[in-house]
């Protein structure tokens, strides 16, 4: 890659929507270079009122008397003009939401750059840190990417890593990827505007990819294997959040780790809840109901997540042993 003619500071078009996106608009803001715009997505409706509620990265820039652009789309050639004439090194994009098509991302002299939350080529799309955590993945990280044409295809400039953990939520994992990438964008511009930067091109093997998280797929199903549903609860917290049918309502669980049946204990049929002892809830699962869902942090409907020590302290009542939690088909059943 090539060097700016400024060897100590770069001008940069920052492109981000998120909470995710607002941590490397912030590095960069107290770093050496320049942020001399921003883009973000239009405002949404947000909350009860749905009322138009301006993204974290368009509070962050008017905080900083940034100029904020808001265009639908790139595709125009008014907006595309727009963003030429600001005559920027290059533009860093984390989590935008809009396609950069190719005439954008050959406008800034140096092109564009991408914070991506996964250790590229693994995880290449929209959800990279829930699906590592609901694969089992026992590491991820931040890769810096010199942006193309493809969905997450670009040359590797930078990369950071962090352990995911027996206990590692999504939003646990999210920020500690926010800063990661803030510091490795940094660090990637600063190469540039110094000693260069390379490039490894990623390799074909390992590819995988991250599909949208939807509600639906939130309700547990309790066949499903223990480890498989105590890392699916972790990686969607908290959101969508995982979910299962209970008495009528839906019991959300945010907390939860896989175990085994008691010593001498018999199985029972998925989504059995055995027991309690006063810290978690147990819930029977696997094909064979001979596994167990230890719940330690939940939330019924209308009230807070809390500890379920203390939803048992208030609602024990609601918790019998024996109570069939989730949606049970007849072939299930039968």
């Amino acid at each position: 890659m090539s060097r700016p003619h400024d060897s100590h500071s770069l001008s940069v078009i920052f492109a981000g929507t998120p909470d995710f996106a607002a941590e490397s608009l912030q590095a960069l803001l107290d770093s050496r270079h320049r942020v001399i715009a921003v883009y973000t997505q239009p405002d949404r409706p947000a909350g009860r009122g749905r009322k138009l509620t301006p993204s974290p990265v368009k509070r962050l820039a008017l905080e900083h008397g940034l100029p904020v652009h808001q265009p639908e789309t790139l595709r125009a050639p008014e907006a595309q003009a727009e963003l030429a004439a600001l005559d920027a090194d290059l533009m860093v994009v984390v989590a935008y939401g809009l396609i950069l098509p190719g005439e954008v991302l050959e406008i800034p002299r140096l092109g564009c750059l991408n914070v991506h939350a996964s250790l590229l080529p693994r995880w290449r799309g929209a959800a990279p840190i829930q699906r590592a955590i609901e694969a089992g993945d026992a590491e991820s990280g931040v890769t810096i990417m010199q942006m193309d044409e493809g969905l997450d295809t670009g040359a590797m400039l930078r990369v950071r890593r962090t352990p995911i953990t027996a206990t590692t939520t999504g939003g646990e994992l999210h920020d500690t990827l926010a800063a990661l990438g803030g510091e490795a964008i940094v660090e990637a511009l600063d190469a540039l505007a110094g000693p260069g930067l390379a490039a490894t091109p990623q390799p074909e093997a390992g590819v995988t990819y991250a599909a949208k998280l939807s509600k639906a797929e939130a309700e547990l199903d309790f066949r499903e294997p223990a480890a498989a549903l105590a890392a699916r609860v972790r990686a969607f917290n908290p959101w969508p959040v995982a979910w299962c049918a209970f008495d009528g309502d839906r019991l959300r669980l945010l907390i939860a780790e896989a175990t085994g049946l008691s010593e001498g204990e018999a199985p029972a049929a998925p989504g059995t809840l055995l027991d309690h002892d006063g810290e978690a809830l147990r819930i029977a699962c696997g094909p064979a109901g001979d596994q167990v869902l230890r719940v330690t942090q939940a939330q019924l409907p209308g009230g807070k997540a809390l500890p379920v020590s203390e939803l048992l302290r208030a609602r024990a009542d609601r918790f019998t042993p024996g109570l069939c939690l989730g949606h049970h088909d007849e072939e299930a059943s039968a």
